[in-house]
């Protein structure tokens, strides 16, 4: 029987294919139009997206990409109605544009825009027909109904009257009832149909989830939206999550991204959900969000439990840098409850953000040196964004900060953090990522820098420049294989070591690296391979490892070819 109901496709554009970058904005609110009393029988979704990556996608010109996404729209779903577009800081200009190509080339099409970029400014998107500030699973499914229930004789926008809905159509950009920066009511979390449930969205797609658990945030950091939303924390049911934990693990999911920025803040359910993980999903891995002031012995073995990883929001290290963006740092007790974490072997990671006001690329370094010498597993650094609808936007010219007008909106000088030395705290970064983080390199890093007694910082300085000096780098860094960055690891850290009159340790820290190296690409890639070692892999493995100097002094060398493989514990060794 032919569906005759109207078709609204809900789309979006990713940074990537990922678990991380998966359209969980739209997917939520076309669920709630396909549940929704209003829409049920009414309107019919489709979820479509393109990534940046997809194919010749990522190579093409703003233009050439919105083309590209209107065209897979309108040949995919010729009968489409209306089109709901989610907008982030990465997406807005080539949606803006696909908007308007799609009112060009089918007249009557309805076009909606949500999501962050549009909460903050519903009024600044081109070719749009109305916008939703705020969460749209309310707004939009009653949007809908107005639209596809107005009669033939066009949209009778002055009744539609919903809150947080603004019209683009020539009517001053309000319809009635709304007022300037009013947002949409947000739906009671109990009341809501999961995406993962009823099928709008499988997980299977995108090789793993991302897995809402709450929403709102207790804190009020003003470089994030959450600084003027909602302060409560609102939960969702545990009965939806224990089904959506089910799903997973039927659906044998390998990874799952956990939505809630401070997961740690209720101790009974943060233990409770990790114990339901342990016994329903062993396999899958989880990344959590947490926060380091409410880490505990007792949480620390919770999370060593379960196949995870933990991220936290450091920022920075300087508490009065971190005052001006109203969040509060007590250092000592932030690397002691790491080193909870530490003991009990949990993987966990950090994030920076450089152009903070009030901070400078010397309190940069120190935040990078203060980071890394809590071993993480990653150290992800980002260039501050002043993101319009939030609090630092009304505050950051009294800070004296110039920044873009568009996205992303990145901070461009302040009279601390200068230009050029923004310019300095990228190429930075940049080195860091590729050494440390993608290079994997924390089991031995802080061996090498304590070897060449050098700051992180200044050692990642000295790398930053080794990378401009190779020609053949030139745009091809972002791409590199493990074994390729492992190779730059191995002849920057030689030539650290020559620097320094420290020539005799170079076959051993090679061994080190190239151990260490295969067990990573074993592990996260299944690869095998075999190693000409002149030292034993059990002593290289060894605590002794971490201090080069002892070690070469008291361990024999022992020239030998080792094979790294998968064993029935997961990555292993034995000497051929």
């Amino acid at each position: 029987m032919e569906d005759t109901r109207h078709l609204a496709v809900f789309t979006t554009l990713l940074v990537e294919r990922s678990p991380q970058a998966l359209p969980m904005g739209a997917a939520c609110v076309a669920s709630a139009v396909k549940s929704s009393p209003l829409t049920k029988n009414l309107v019919r979704t489709e979820l479509l997206t393109l990534s940046m990556e997809d194919g010749i996608l990522c190579a093409l010109s703003d233009d050439k990409k919105a083309e590209m996404l209107a065209e897979r729209i309108l040949s995919e779903f010729p009968e489409v109605g209306c089109v709901c577009m989610s907008v982030y800081v990465w997406s807005k200009t080539i949606l803006e544009k696909a908007a308007l190509l799609l009112k060009e080339k089918k007249g009557g099409i309805v076009i909606v825009a949500g999501g962050p970029e549009i909460t903050a400014n519903p009024l600044g998107m081109k070719g749009v027909d109305f916008s939703v500030a705020g969460e749209g699973e309310v707004a939009v499914p009653e949007l809908l109904h107005s639209i596809f229930s107005s009669s033939s004789s066009g949209l009778n926008e002055s009744s539609f009257g919903i809150l947080g809905v603004y019209s683009l159509r020539g009517s001053g950009g309000f319809v009635k009832g709304t007022s300037v920066g009013a947002k949409a009511i947000p739906a009671p979390l109990d009341e809501l149909s999961s995406p993962w449930l009823d099928g709008t969205i499988r997980a299977g797609d995108y090789g793993g989830a991302l897995w809402e658990l709450a929403r709102g945030c207790p804190f009020k950091c003003s470089y994030c939206y959450e600084s003027k939303g909602y302060a409560k924390i609102r939960r969702f049911p545990q009965e939806r999550l224990d089904a959506e934990l089910e799903l997973f693990a039927k659906e044998k999911i390998p990874q799952v991204f956990v939505l809630d920025p401070t997961y740690n803040a209720d101790k009974k359910r943060a233990l409770d959900m990790l114990r339901k993980i342990r016994r329903t999903c062993p396999e899958t891995f989880f990344y959590f969000e947490a926060r380091a002031e409410f880490i505990d012995a007792e949480i620390a073995r919770a999370f060593a439990s379960i196949n995870c990883s933990v991220q936290f929001g450091l920022q920075s290290s300087d508490p009065a840098v971190l005052k001006n963006v109203n969040r509060s740092f007590n250092k000592n007790q932030f690397k002691k409850n790491v080193s909870l974490l530490n003991e009990q072997g949990v993987v966990f990671g950090f994030d920076l953000i450089y152009g903070l006001p009030g901070d400078s690329l010397s309190g940069f370094k120190d935040s990078i040196d203060f980071a890394l010498g809590l071993y993480p597993n990653n150290l992800e650094l980002f260039c501050l964004s002043v993101l319009p609808g939030t609090k630092l936007f009304e505050d950051a010219k009294s800070f004296g900060l110039e920044w873009q007008d568009f996205p992303p909106y990145h901070v461009l000088n302040s009279p601390s953090f200068p230009s050029g030395d923004l310019n300095k705290a990228e190429r930075l970064s940049h080195a860091v990522n590729l050494f440390y983080t993608e290079g994997r390199a924390v089991p031995w890093f802080n061996a090498v820098v304590g070897l060449v007694r050098e700051k992180p910082s200044v050692f990642f300085e000295g790398f930053a420049g080794f990378l401009e000096n190779k020609q053949e780098l030139r745009g091809l860094s972002d791409g590199l294989s493990l074994l390729q960055i492992e190779a730059l690891q191995k002849e920057y850290v030689f030539l650290r070591l020559k620097s320094k009159g420290l020539q005799k340790y170079t076959a051993l820290v090679g061994d080190i690296i190239s151990l260490n190296g295969a067990l990573s690409r074993c592990q996260g890639e299944g690869e095998e391979c075999t190693l000409e070692l002149s030292w034993h892999p059990d002593d290289l493995m060894s605590q002794y490892a971490a201090d080069i100097p002892f070690f070469f002094a008291n361990c024999g060398r022992e020239k030998n070819r080792t094979h790294v493989f998968n064993g029935p514990n997961g990555p292993d060794w034995a000497v051929l």
